[in-house]
């Protein structure tokens, strides 16, 4: 098909330019039946790199099919923003892969059509048919040598924009740092509202101080305040503890109070490992809360 096109061009050209009358119509003719028998002859092979182009981005993607490509924009019609993309850093990066395509393709050009100088020179001794079918194999040397170097550049290409993709994708130490925000909650609020929580829960406990039957403490450190109603309790409650300053506290509300308060290591620090507060007494430590309570009982004379 090439072959044909390439030598009825030729058959032609040569014809035509050796006829003594032709003029600048005769050559505007010649010309024009040249562009038309080249694009022809271009044609395939352009058709061929668009399949191989669709088939690569097929290959990758797969078969997406939108019209959002085509629905009417207003944001694209912005020059503020029309020049952004186009003086952004990804154009300049596309112009100067398409520069490096092409001063490719003109270098491989230039040494294929160098490498075969000296066999231009013994055209004018050949038939029109094999000055055709010469040129056909050139051209398709250049083709196959264009085509190598386009498919390693592709490889490149793809991987490189795999590689920017992915890079992308990877998030900074600041957008780390929000994303756990908005996924986790801000640790400073979280901490703030925990304190404040914990805050309410020891004021709701020392509310319950006052009420208590007595304070068992051990004696320094650890302080318990035992809550024990027969009518709506089926055993003993520790209604508050706490160590230290908060030991410290339970103390004071309880001598304000007139709350008897009883030193008992052992029973202390059982009851501040084993109970929490609003619990009852676990039946392991009955008999010594009851003689605690016994005790107490004894010293406001609810006991005979």
């Amino acid at each position: 098909f090439m072959y044909g096109h390439i030598r009825s061009v030729m058959e032609k050209s040569f014809s035509m330019v050796s006829q003594p009358t032709l003029g600048l119509s005769g050559f505007l003719v010649l010309g024009q039946d040249v562009v038309q028998s080249f694009v022809i002859i271009v044609a395939p092979v352009m058709a061929a790199g668009v399949i191989v182009a669709a088939l690569s981005n097929v290959l990758q993607v797969g078969m997406m099919f939108t019209f959002e490509p085509v629905i009417p924009k207003f944001s694209k019609i912005s020059p503020l923003k029309g020049l952004g993309r186009l003086f952004s850093k990804q154009s300049f990066m596309e112009l100067f892969k398409s520069v490096a395509k092409l001063a490719i393709v003109g270098v491989i050009a230039y040494w294929t059509v160098k490498g075969e100088m000296g066999r231009f020179l013994d055209l004018g001794g050949m038939s029109v048919a094999a000055i055709a079918l010469y040129i056909l194999k050139v051209i398709l040397k250049i083709f196959l040598r264009v085509c190598v170097v386009m498919i390693f550049l592709a490889v490149l290409d793809y991987a490189f924009q795999k590689w920017q993709f992915e890079q992308q994708l990877k998030m900074t130490k600041h957008e780390v740092k929000e994303e756990f925000k908005r996924s986790e909650g801000d640790p400073l609020i979280k901490s703030r509202i925990r304190r404040i929580q914990l805050e309410m829960a020891r004021r709701r406990m020392m509310q319950e101080v006052p009420k208590a039957d007595v304070v068992v403490t051990n004696p320094v450190r650890l302080a318990l305040a035992i809550r024990y109603d027969r009518a709506v309790m089926n055993a003993p409650q520790v209604v508050a503890k706490g160590s230290e300053l908060v030991a410290e506290r339970i103390k004071a509300l309880a001598k304000e109070h007139e709350i008897p308060i009883v030193e008992n290591k052992g029973l202390a620090q059982d009851l501040y490992r084993m109970v929490e507060i609003g619990s009852e007494i676990p039946s392991a430590l009955f008999q010594a809360v009851a003689e605690v309570l016994a005790y107490v009982y004894r010293l406001k004379g609810k006991l005979g």
